[in-house]
């Protein structure tokens, strides 16, 4: 898990990817943008820090190692109503969907 010390205002994003590069990329993206990033890499890990320290939004990969984005995202509505945008490189329609049926808030495929 990838964090840094912030302010208590600043709006907390949690991006759950499995892809190194893509994830550091957002990293980059969302720090020069002034919000505070938490990066994490296995879907196992992604409960227990919503439920510990609940983010502003979370960007969710659907295919990860451990709990999948699909499974993670319907857990997360059970008892949360936090934004969750579902970020893939699945294109299909079916895909996008089922993620938004489940609860995602919007789907943004990968380039």
């Amino acid at each position: 898990m990838t964090e840094l010390p912030i302010d208590e205002n600043t709006p907390r994003i949690l991006i759950v990817e499995d892809e190194p590069k893509l994830g550091q990329l957002l990293i980059d993206y969302l720090r020069a943008a002034s919000y505070a990033p938490t990066l994490i890499s296995h879907g196992d890990q992604v409960l227990p820090y919503v439920r510990q320290t609940p983010p502003d939004l979370i960007l969710l990969d659907l295919m990860l190692p451990g709990t999948d984005g699909l499974t993670l995202c319907r857990e997360i509505r059970r008892f949360s109503d936090i934004p969750i945008v579902m970020v893939t490189a699945k294109i299909e329609e079916i895909d996008r969907l089922l993620g938004l049926e489940i609860g995602a808030d919007d789907y943004i495929c990968k380039p």
